[in-house]
């Protein structure tokens, strides 16, 4: 992964000392947040800092409703309006597949970021941004394991999303034993209610992993009510994450580096359209890495900002 990120950023050196003056493309991203999530505005910077180091603009677009059928329909609008380029987060590949697969067949350039690693290069996109989620959800379990972990609950804020049941289920093969993931929907006050009442039917959860930043915010509030001692592991990085991190609240976080998921596709895209099909040879990695008591500090104002 090292080396796939040292070769990103160098493209994206290149891009923004040679092509700073811009060609005035014009870049949509459309992603599944509903708004809700901290996670997302870091991904968004990314990309308006990219578009505006290669002098183009960017489009940024979600719904509210987290229905994947309106997120095809942005998908089928923003091609309609023939951009340069499309980047798209990919939850759900039988519901956006055909309009991932309708925008490439216009000719547009198609980048998925996030999730849907296993069916980008099938939908015909040019690369994908992301982290293995699968292999992430097993470092995270692996090393619960390793923390006395034996029993474990996962939180999953979007059934929908394949790649928050591949990290949950990854959880479970680093833990050992059967799946145990619950819907707590994006809602906080809901998250903490579904999170408490999975504690007190059975008390002998021993850990829990919470899929993304918020979940984990509102996980330990339900921690702390039901007066449960549970190990708690995260996803991504928020400044409530960091500190509970810090205070010894949550025992780590898995970092997949948000930001490169917004900017490395524009950069990506600026140089496969203004230097003949220019691409690296194999998707980007943006993680996974851990974030704990160890370099929490270190990252901690960037947290929610460009990490």
């Amino acid at each position: 992964m090292k080396k796939v990120l040292l070769a990103a950023a160098a493209a994206a050196t290149v891009a923004t000392g040679v092509f700073a003056a811009g060609h005035g493309e014009r870049y949509v991203m459309i992603t599944h947040t509903q708004g809700t999530d901290p996670f997302w505005p870091v991904v968004e910077k990314g990309g308006r800092d990219a578009a505006e180091d290669v002098g183009a603009t960017l489009e940024y677009n979600f719904d509210v409703s987290g229905d994947m059928s309106a997120m095809a329909a942005l998908i089928e609008a923003a091609a309609a309006s023939n951009p340069d380029g499309i980047i798209v987060s990919l939850p759900d590949a039988d519901a956006l597949g055909p309009a991932i697969k309708a925008a490439v067949a216009d000719g547009i350039p198609v980048i998925t970021i996030n999730s849907g690693l296993e069916a980008s290069a099938e939908l015909g996109a040019l690369m994908h941004v992301g982290q293995p989620e699968r292999d992430a959800g097993e470092a995270a379990g692996t090393r619960a394991a390793s923390e006395g972990v034996t029993n474990g609950l996962c939180l999953n804020q979007e059934a929908f999303n394949t790649a928050l049941v591949d990290r949950c289920e990854g959880y479970f093969s680093g833990v050992g034993g059967d799946l145990n993931m619950i819907d707590v929907s994006n809602d906080p006050a809901q998250i903490e209610t579904r999170t408490a009442a999975a504690l007190q039917a059975d008390p002998s959860i021993d850990g829990v992993l919470a899929v993304g930043p918020h979940v984990c915010e509102a996980a330990v509030k339900a921690i702390d009510a039901v007066g449960a001692d549970v190990h708690l592991a995260c996803f991504d990085l928020s400044p409530g994450v960091m500190d509970m991190i810090a205070d010894g609240r949550a025992a780590f976080t898995i970092d997949q580096q948000q930001r490169l998921q917004g900017y490395m596709p524009v950069i990506v895209l600026h140089l496969y359209n203004n230097h003949a099909g220019l691409l690296p040879g194999n998707n980007v990695a943006s993680g996974p890495g851990f974030v704990d008591a160890s370099n929490a500090g270190a990252v901690k104002e960037l947290a929610g900002i460009d990490r």
